[in-house]
């Protein structure tokens, strides 16, 4: 089945081009199926292609899902119109009312700021929290998934020397997980942030588990089952261009920013690079969204009770 999108989104045309199901609403209304309710709060500053990013891999699952975007109420970005806004996204406000089956939070580009600094940590807050009632289930995503982290359990990021940016591997520490499944023991995932996670701290609570960890840059994934929660450190979600466009973007700043890292064929960054966690990257979010279709009530006003 696909995911529903509005068939005037951008990323429908494109999805749609590269053989991902998707349906505009007026068709899926036409059936008789209740679909999965899944949420994207984006807090990216390209909107658009964080939005494809994540609408490829729900949409390549075999359930209907219906992706709500949602903006931070009080926040105004700079990379995306206002218009485009207007038209395709909801304030949180006009969605906090609402259950979801899922929730996902994604990263943003200011992880070097305590997060009390962020201008919007007030509303981030009052999310995090609405989430406990009024979703499922939750997918937080690097910056996202720390700030959610930090916001649960008190638990910490640490500046990094240098950013970690490049492919690193990381080794599956649970396979029999159910998000996990058909994961391999050994997998690349993109990396891209300042920060820090460290993993004694994890340890330090009992309903936290890593399933993925990397010995370069310490955990990946973690599960806090008990409230049906992944935080996904880092960026499964990337497509195989993204590092390379933070590089370039990067190179203008500073001609010295360092190549990522196992990233170009042959590192050599006149050569393609190599995308090495599609497959991965499909599992993963499959497994979520197969989770969330086994375990969510049909009512949708019994979620959170």
């Amino acid at each position: 089945m696909p995911i529903r999108l509005p068939q005037n989104l951008p990323a429908y045309d494109i999805l749609k081009n590269e053989g991902v199901m998707v349906m505009s609403e007026d068709t899926a209304e036409r059936q008789d199926i209740r679909p999965l309710e899944i949420a994207l709060l984006n807090l990216m500053p390209e909107k658009e292609k964080t939005e494809r990013q994540f609408a490829r891999l729900i949409g390549s699952t075999p359930l209907q899902v219906r992706l709500t975007l949602i903006r931070i109420t009080k926040h105004t970005p700079k990379n995306t119109p206002q218009e485009y806004l207007s038209q395709f996204y909801k304030s949180f406000h006009a969605v906090k009312n609402k259950k979801f089956d899922g929730v996902i939070i994604t990263g943003a580009p200011i992880e070097k700021l305590d997060y009390e600094d962020v201008h919007y940590w007030e509303e981030l807050c009052d999310i995090f929290e609405w989430t406990s009632k009024n979703a499922h289930a939750v997918l937080a995503v690097c910056w996202g998934a720390m700030a959610m982290l930090y916001f649960r359990f008190g638990i910490k990021k640490f500046p990094l020397k240098d950013k970690a940016f490049g492919c690193f591997r990381h080794k599956n520490f649970s396979p029999q997980s159910p998000y996990l499944r058909g994961i391999s023991d050994d997998i690349v995932i993109p990396i891209s942030r300042w920060t820090k996670i460290r993993t004694e701290d994890i340890r330090d609570f009992p309903d936290l588990e890593v399933l993925l960890d990397s010995n370069d840059m310490g955990p990946c994934l973690i599960d806090h089952r008990t409230r049906n929660t992944l935080y996904m450190l880092n960026h499964i979600e990337y497509e195989t261009n993204s590092l390379n466009e933070e590089y370039q973007r990067d190179l203008m700043v500073s001609p010295k920013t360092a190549m990522p890292v196992d990233y170009f064929h042959e590192n050599n960054p006149r050569l393609k690079p190599t995308n090495r966690w599609r497959s991965h990257a499909h599992l993963l979010l499959g497994n979520w969204i197969n989770q969330i279709y086994q375990e969510t009530p049909f009512n949708m006003n019994l979620i959170g009770e």
